[in-house]
């Protein structure tokens, strides 16, 4: 687990918001499961070369938002119900398709003509 997230420096999101987005998308490909345990904040912080707190606020973001749970002296562990993360994470992609194909809009290709395209590349 400790290698499957990495931080872009130069990416204008927070690092915070970099590791809650990564984690839930590990679970939404299946990298990461269910009763998965996840690192500690100091070893993850450590790993990253960042301070313990921008994990902190990660986890509690992910806990809150029911991806994650924490058990006291035990650690964080994956959700036994990720329907929910599934969910968010096709939601979060097709906006993001439909925002590629506003921008091929802009350069004469109607969505019609995008979808006959993908179809094509199959």
């Amino acid at each position: 687990m400790l290698h499957t997230v990495m931080i872009d420096y130069q990416n204008k999101t927070p690092i915070y918001s970099q590791i809650v987005e990564q984690i839930k998308g590990h679970v939404a490909l299946g990298i990461l499961h269910p009763k998965d345990q996840l690192p500690s904040i100091r070893e993850l912080a450590s790993f990253l070369g960042i301070n313990p707190n921008t994990v902190k606020k990660a986890y509690e973001i992910l806990e809150s938002e029911g991806i994650i749970r924490s058990l006291s002296t035990k650690g964080c562990f994956i959700s036994e119900d990720i329907s929910k993360v599934l969910k968010e994470e096709i939601k979060r992609r097709i906006k993001k398709l439909d925002d590629e194909i506003k921008e091929l809009e802009k350069l004469g290709i109607n969505r019609q003509e995008v979808l006959k395209r993908l179809e094509e590349e199959k």
